[in-house]
């Protein structure tokens, strides 16, 4: 058995949590912040089969894609100050694969 731990941003898990619901699977939802603009993310925990892994890996692959987002560029001079745009890669997903030793459901 494996834990996946897969931290995405709060606009992907919706549809990320139907499509595994949909394949069977089963997730905990943890609230998180991080990462590079310091937005909200979420945090799911999904314990899965060995032989199960590659179809939950691919249903974040495919739910999850990176996209281009553009975001207006606040310089630390000038905090209250926008300045131009700027492109930046959003999207995607942190996935880790953990062994488990031991499973209970109590």
């Amino acid at each position: 058995m494996k834990l996946v731990i897969t931290v995405v941003e709060d606009n992907d898990v919706a549809f990320l949590m139907e499509a595994l619901v949909d394949n069977g699977f089963q997730a905990t939802k943890l609230a998180s912040t991080g990462g590079f603009l310091l937005q909200g993310n979420t945090t799911l925990l999904i314990g899965v089969q060995d032989d199960r892994l590659e179809q939950v890996l691919e249903i974040i692959r495919s739910t999850c894609a990176p996209r281009k987002k553009i975001i207006p560029q606040i310089t630390p001079e000038l905090p209250t100050a926008i300045g131009v745009p700027i492109e930046i890669e959003a999207g995607g997903a942190i996935v880790f694969v953990v062994d488990v030793a031991q499973f209970w459901k109590l």
